[in-house]
């Protein structure tokens, strides 16, 4: 497991040198999934071995994400101008995965078939 949290931590370098070296707007820990996502697409021999770091880390995200919800509840004169922003894209961002899993999975299902 050791060895996929190594490589899982290696594409978010990546996406760091990237994101350094070209200035794109967007976080590195997003562009390092990308290109771990492109190399996955490409059968790296790699991914067995990543498939168990990530699941423990999955298995945990609450405590992952936790911090983040504790920093807003600090911070929240920061945020409170953007409330029903934050409010929509929340419920949004919880609906929508809730939606498309079940559709992309009977897609699957008649696929298979």
């Amino acid at each position: 497991m050791i060895d996929g949290l190594l490589i899982l931590l290696f594409f978010q370098f990546l996406g760091e040198v990237l994101i350094r070296l070209t200035g794109i707007p967007l976080p590195a820990s997003v562009v390092g999934m990308v290109l771990l996502l492109l190399a996955l697409l490409l059968n790296a021999p790699f991914s067995q071995r990543v498939a168990p770091a990530a699941g423990a880390l999955i298995k945990h995200i609450s405590l992952l994400i936790f911090p983040l919800g504790v920093g807003i509840v600090l911070q929240w004169h920061r945020y409170e101008d953007y409330a029903l922003a934050l409010g929509v894209a929340v419920v949004l961002g919880t609906l929508l995965p809730i939606v498309a899993i079940p559709v992309v999975e009977w897609l699957r299902r008649g696929r298979a078939e």
